[in-house]
């Protein structure tokens, strides 16, 4: 999403490039153009111009040690005031109470009950608390089905009415349900509104009353850029709701909506999400964001998707197969469903220091994993096993039976035949490594 603003950020500090220090003349032209970058990513005039003049108080008059750059120096303070425009730090939800609620208001088509989904999913897994979903989307038809399939999917019940028209009634029965069965969280998905209608804001502003929630999320579509931040002031102006969730963040967006929001609300973005995928949601960290809108990846977060999908048994039992050699396609395809399970390749390698510039124009996604898939579901389990034993007329049937070509079954098990020596090499120079720490000691 900040790909565009990134190419555009580095262009701006490259006018500071080979300067032997930062003056006044330099550091206004290097402000300048960052401002057209801000502009650029649909960030509002007001808070591009405040963002920029605290960028310059800075930087003028900036003492330059000898080892820092003064364009190394200018990175460092933008990328230190990004991180204070979105927030310094990531701001958790309070669902302590009995039980917590959880208010999810939002315009129309903005992905509230996704969202809701999701929500049920984190809050399950990470905190381990019980939760129950309430359908108080009264008015789209399809709303109350869809939030009972997201239900299914996420392994957490959803409470309904039918023909219960009143979204206070349902919440509220909804709340005495969840007190008297031991559920430790209420998710109130609401109906979509446009903050020009007064009688629907007046409805939500009723139902936020009746039930002190002891949290209210704002969701908007980080798509719709700054009408986005426009839209999150009215809706404030009536629930002084404790947070933002931002949807689409994997869409066509200039990340405007992200740099802007909390400093003209005034309240902090507290979840992205970035895909169909009920694992799809993640905590917003504004010094991350800052380090990947700078190009400097966000390797923290990679890891802890990674730990996320971490299996210790089955890396131990990998390990050994390794150190025997016995690596096979099936243990292959299992590391494909892990990589998968982290998210969306394209954006996993930007978290990656350097790779976001590299990745820019690269078509990639988890769909280019299913031509290999194919292939290793076409074989027989001694094929996987033992591809050794893969001759011409099984190649063949293979690559009919995957609906693949010929030269796509060579590929594949010729990449597979060089990470496995790979892997092998990797394995045996540890443990070489570890025999001559043994005698060493």
């Amino acid at each position: 999403m900040f790909e565009n603003l990134t190419e555009r950020l580095e262009r701006s500090f490259k006018i500071l490039k080979g300067e032997g220090r930062i003056t006044e003349i330099n550091v206004a032209e290097t402000v300048k153009d960052i401002r057209k970058a801000l502009l650029d990513a649909d960030v509002s005039y007001r808070v591009a111009k405040d963002f920029c003049n605290r960028v310059k108080d800075k930087a003028i008059g900036q003492n330059v040690l000898t080892a820092v750059k003064p364009q190394q120096m200018m990175v460092k303070i933008v990328h230190d005031e990004l991180a204070d425009f979105m927030g310094s730090t990531s701001q958790d939800i309070n669902v302590k109470g009995n039980p917590g609620i959880v208010l999810v208001a939002g315009l129309n088509g903005s992905g509230k009950t996704s969202f809701s989904g999701k929500l049920a999913l984190h809050i399950k897994s990470k905190k381990g608390m019980k939760v129950l979903l309430a359908a108080c989307d009264t008015f789209r038809p399809a709303a109350i089905e869809q939030l009972k399939v997201l239900g299914e999917q996420v392994q957490v019940p959803v409470y309904t009415e039918e023909g219960e028209k009143d979204p206070i009634r349902i919440a509220r029965n909804a709340v005495a349900l969840a007190r008297k069965e031991g559920y430790s969280v209420v998710i109130v998905d609401t109906a979509g509104r446009l903050s020009v209608d007064d009688r629907l804001m007046d409805e939500i502003s009723a139902l936020h009353k009746a039930l002190n929630p002891t949290e209210t999320l704002f969701v908007v579509d980080a798509m719709t850029g700054q009408d986005a931040v426009d839209t999150a002031r009215v809706f404030n102006d009536r629930l002084d709701f404790d947070g933002v969730v931002l949807t689409k963040m994997d869409g066509d967006t200039r990340g405007g909506a992200a740099l802007s929001i909390k400093a003209v609300v005034g309240k902090p973005i507290k979840f992205v999400s970035s895909g169909e995928k009920m694992e799809a949601l993640d905590v917003f960290h504004p010094e991350r964001i800052a380090d990947r809108i700078l190009g400097m990846g966000d390797v923290v977060s990679l890891v802890e998707k990674a730990q996320e999908q971490f299996d210790e048994k089955q890396a131990r039992e990998l390990k050994k197969k390794l150190a025997r050699d016995q690596f096979t396609l099936w243990d292959f395809y299992n590391q494909i469903q892990q990589v998968k399970k982290m998210g969306n390749i394209k954006d996993l390698a930007s978290m990656i220091p350097g790779m976001g510039k590299a990745m820019k124009d690269v078509d990639i996604d988890n769909s280019s994993f299913k031509g290999t898939e194919a292939i290793i579901l076409s074989m027989t389990p001694a094929e996987r096993e033992h591809p050794e034993i893969i001759n011409g007329s099984r190649r063949k049937r293979i690559a009919d039976g995957s609906g693949t070509s010929l030269q796509e079954v060579n590929r594949l098990l010729k990449q597979f035949e060089g990470t496995r020596k790979v892997m092998k090499g990797a394995m045996t120079g540890n443990l070489m490594q570890q025999m001559r720490g043994m005698r060493r000691r």
